[in-house]
């Protein structure tokens, strides 16, 4: 019985909080694409580690001092992110309002007059940003785009430039 006492002290000790709620501050995350409300998620780090994470638009409590928030947009093909260095002061919320440029881009494929199914590839620079189907519209950050799409053993390729805002339709005839 004596051992057991021991154990569980250092083990409450061990658990026992290093900061106090007045050493703490929050960070709230709210997320737009092209200043309209939008879903996204945050990572907060310190010393290249994940301290804390969540949904924007949920408070994060964090010890104050320096971080480095991740924020990421939610549904977006190809995953954008911008990170944004932060100093909570204890006892404050500290905002982090991050505002993505995105558009739209869909293609549709027609064979002899006909609405078609076939793959499309979405890249940028050399890097392959994803895949769709023919008819599926993704949201994509603003920028310039490398579009394949192949039907039948056939291949066209575009390029694009989209703009904030603007829902961009590719026609891809076979």
């Amino acid at each position: 019985m004596r051992a057991i006492g021991p154990i569980l002290a250092a083990t409450a000790l061990w658990l026992a909080p290093t900061e106090t709620a007045a050493q703490t501050g929050q960070i709230r995350c709210s997320v737009t694409t092209n200043g309209a409300p939008a879903s996204g998620t945050i990572v907060i780090e310190r010393d290249g580690r994940e301290r804390a994470g969540g949904s924007c638009g949920t408070a994060i409590s964090v010890p104050a001092g320096k971080w480095r928030a991740t924020v990421r947009l939610d549904g977006a093909l190809d995953n954008p992110s911008k990170k944004i260095d932060v100093t909570v002061k204890a006892g404050k919320a500290t905002p982090v309002q991050v505002d993505f440029k995105t558009g739209v881009l869909e293609v549709r494929i027609e064979a002899k007059g006909r609405s078609g199914t076939g793959m499309v590839t979405v890249n940028r620079g050399s890097k392959r940003i994803g895949t769709l189907g023919a008819g599926v519209a993704a949201v994509l950050s603003t920028g310039n785009y490398e579009v394949v799409v192949r039907y039948g053993g056939q291949e066209r390729r575009y390029t694009i430039d989209l703009r904030p805002g603007q829902r961009r339709l590719v026609r891809a005839q076979f």
